[in-house]
């Protein structure tokens, strides 16, 4: 239940934002059943779960806003499910270019710019690197492991909770939450790495696709999910966003966090529609060797 009364301008509010993450939730469902129908399956899981973000964040977002205390929950739980579509939006780039056989194929002769952020844009003297097979597993893993680790840590996150050891806004160096949040940042960080190499290699080739505007929303998530609530909750803590009787500091950074991230969500869900709902037509394949091209012509 909420743990402070609200007045008639606050219950306004309330029922406006809880609104707009209905809607959210009803254009996500009718958008993941024109990609289940339309496109075909090896593509369309994964599509779905990148479309199914901006609704999950937002929803996380509304429980916490409705029931204050299962806040630690939800942003715990947005944040999983965003480790998996970052893991699930390297995959899509990869399906987009035809499959890995076709994307060796396609990229045999080039070498990928690794000097990209967030980890590496200032290391311009890094050497290129062939695109194989080992490229694109440690591209993978580098996805992967963040997918696999972030639930980890939930999970121990919860169990330390339960014992009195871990507080999400108690960022001293005694505490637990200082040092799973920095380790965290570390893995995601890393993560984020082999997204930039990869998309920085098939943007041209993907223009047709809208990889562009596919990218620039993936990044507005991640910013706002994280960057943006990271930069409130400091502020919380730093007594910036002041107390308002009976909410303390923290409190008030966590609603303003779930509202701003309500209506940001909403807005990318419906430009997702837009983005996302057309024909996923396969790209050409790759031209052909001489052999190849001289036995087509002797073919009747």
């Amino acid at each position: 239940s909420l743990s402070v009364g609200l007045d008639l301008p606050g219950r306004f509010l309330f029922a406006i934002l809880t609104l707009m993450t209905l809607i959210a939730n009803l254009v996500f469902i009718e958008e993941a059943v024109y990609i289940y129908r339309k496109i075909p399956s090896s593509k369309s899981s994964i599509i779905i779960w990148i479309n199914a973000a901006a609704p999950v964040i937002g929803t996380t977002s509304c429980i916490g806003m409705w029931i204050p205390r299962s806040t630690m929950f939800t942003e715990f739980t947005a944040a999983v499910f965003f480790a998996v579509v970052i893991h699930k939006f390297l995959l899509m780039m990869i399906k987009e270019c035809g499959g890995q056989k076709l994307l060796l194929r396609r990229f045999e002769n080039c070498r990928c710019k690794i000097s990209t952020g967030p980890c590496c844009c200032c290391c311009l003297c890094l050497p290129r690197v062939r695109i194989t097979r080992r490229t694109l597993f440690w591209l993978k893993l580098g996805t992967f492991q963040f997918a696999f680790l972030r639930p980890v840590f939930m999970f121990l996150s919860i169990v330390l909770w339960t014992n009195g050891n871990y507080t999400l806004y108690n960022l001293s160096p005694k505490g637990a939450a200082i040092w799973i949040n920095c380790f965290v940042g570390v893995l995601t960080i890393i993560a984020l790495w082999p997204v930039g190499i990869m998309f920085q290699q098939v943007r041209t080739l993907l223009i047709c696709q809208k990889i562009i505007p596919k990218f620039a929303l993936y990044q507005f998530i991640l910013i706002l999910n994280h960057l943006q609530a990271a930069i409130i909750n400091i502020l919380a803590m730093q007594r910036i966003i002041p107390c308002a009787p009976p909410l303390s500091s923290s409190a008030r950074g966590a609603y303003m966090t779930q509202q701003l991230l309500i209506m940001e969500m909403f807005l990318i869900t419906l430009i997702s529609r837009v983005v996302y709902r057309r024909r996923y037509n396969d790209l050409e394949p790759p031209e052909c060797t001489a052999e190849e091209a001289g036995d087509n012509k002797q073919t009747p």
